[in-house]
């Protein structure tokens, strides 16, 4: 079958909560310890399915192996903002997953009027910080400890990417 990078749907919300569950529970790269139950994710998925949000999957021998997403900010004000989550099963990652997954979201994110996108990443997730700026994204500031986990304090990087035009 191979690999698939395409629009959620609400078929994928069981293997979705899988993945995010699986990347929250190694406790490197996502603030959340594990994903939410399966009916809050449900409702997350529906809601971004009828709105035709931006939120991608990649989808490997009927497995989902990472996901995307670009949620808007509900505030009027703030709507033409979005905030980039995203994360690739371990096993997975260093094939271009994650930049496929990330350019799919981000073209999605152009046609629904998003004039900015940001993320917070950990300092030292340097693959991720390199697959962002890959992408487009620049860093524009750090939160110094900004999280902390198992006794470590840890710096977030903060980035946007603002190539949407006017």
């Amino acid at each position: 079958m191979g690999l698939v990078v395409r629009k959620m749907e609400r078929a994928d919300a069981e293997g979705f909560r899988a993945c995010l569950d699986s990347v929250a529970r190694e406790g490197r790269y996502l603030a959340k310890e594990a994903a939410p139950t399966l009916e809050r994710i449900q409702a997350f998925v529906d809601d971004t399915v009828s709105n035709n949000l931006p939120q991608f999957v990649a989808i490997e021998d009927g497995l989902v192996v990472g996901w995307c997403d670009a949620i808007p900010y509900q505030t009027k004000s703030l709507s033409h903002r979005a905030e980039l989550g995203m994360g690739v099963l371990k096993g997975h990652r260093g094939k271009g997953i994650g930049e496929g997954l990330v350019l799919a979201t981000i073209e999605h994110a152009r046609t629904i009027g998003i004039k900015r996108i940001d993320l917070e990443v950990r300092a030292d997730n340097v693959a991720a910080i390199a697959l962002y700026l890959k992408t487009g994204f620049r860093e524009y500031g750090r939160k110094a400890k900004a999280i902390f986990l198992e006794g470590e304090y840890h710096d977030l990087i903060v980035m946007e990417h603002l190539d949407f035009g006017p």
